[in-house]
């Protein structure tokens, strides 16, 4: 399906200053960081380490970005990164972070160091966004010299650890408002014309194609399945447009793609998908989602 329409811009060109200052006149805070996700952060202190890694100065706004570790690190462990909100968003990723954090994390901390940055996106979070206020997507911005300040400073923290990465696990949704709001404003950014996906009514993954870890991949989709239904693949065998390797699984070329799941160089990685827009699903489903793949990579990683 195709549409070309959005109030923004001139057809064919790509935006300029003033374009990006009309979208981002636009945009309004819909919820509270604050009181949703930095509230359940200091709930945890005590439990994890809490570690500020950095802050995003807007016009709009200061954020505090805060990581989570699981307590006393030891160097015989392996490390595994969370990452969740590079799409604020997708709230799945934000709360599936943080409950494992809440309900798991203590319990795998006895194979595992663990490292969360639950929100990633704080402003994308409080505008319900894909975008930061620069019309940037951070998941496109995972490279260096980064022009998307949230990306630069989880790249900059997890290097600062100085820790050889296992695993990788990256939460995201996938959400109608891909069709109807987002793929539409990056056609009309980019001066292209836009091809709204198929979206998938359930869960997938995303994996690496230079490190794809079939097996991982196929244990995490088992795990789900437990909690929510598995997204089946369109009439073309593909999922949002790409053919699908395994059931649930499609891949693609992280680093290349500048996406969050390629910065480091950990030999598992995998991103997320929930649907939370099925009807067949709930925000809780949603959120138990993220934590069964955590855990089901963990014990996959374990065994």
């Amino acid at each position: 399906m195709t549409d070309s329409t959005y109030p923004i811009g001139t057809p064919g060109k790509k935006w300029n200053h003033s374009d990006k200052a009309q979208w981002l006149a636009g945009q309004v805070i819909k919820r509270s960081y604050q009181d949703e996700v930095l509230t359940l952060i200091n709930e945890l202190k005590g439990t994890l380490t809490v570690e500020q890694y950095g802050e995003l100065n807007y016009n709009e706004g200061c954020y505090p970005l805060y990581a989570l570790q699981t307590p006393n690190f030891d160097d015989a462990k392996p490390t595994v990164l969370i990452t969740g909100g590079v799409h604020g968003y997708e709230t799945s990723g934000v709360h599936g972070a943080l409950r494992f954090a809440k309900t798991s994390a203590l319990n795998q901390s006895q194979h595992f160091n663990i490292v969360i940055a639950p929100c990633i996106s704080p402003w994308g979070y409080e505008t319900i966004n894909r975008w930061n206020p620069s019309a940037i997507d951070p998941n496109r911005s995972f490279y260096d010299n980064s022009p998307a300040h949230e990306s630069a400073a989880v790249m900059a923290y997890v290097k600062s650890l100085n820790l050889d990465l296992l695993a990788h696990i990256d939460l995201h949704e996938t959400t109608n408002t891909d069709n109807s709001e987002f793929r539409p404003a990056l056609a009309a950014r980019e001066g292209t014309t836009n091809t709204n996906w198929n979206i998938p009514d359930g869960f997938y993954l995303v994996a690496d194609s230079k490190k794809p870890e079939p097996e991982f991949q196929k244990v995490i989709i088992e795990g789900v399945a437990k909690v929510t239904h598995i997204a089946p693949s369109d009439e073309n065998n593909a999922l949002i447009g790409v053919p699908q390797e395994q059931f649930g699984v499609i891949n693609y070329a992280a680093r290349e793609l500048g996406l969050c799941m390629g910065f480091t160089d950990a030999p598992f990685v995998t991103t997320t998908e929930v649907y939370p827009d099925s009807p067949s699903a709930n925000s809780e489903q949603c959120i138990l989602a993220q934590v069964a793949v955590i855990n089901s990579a963990l014990n996959y990683l374990n065994k």
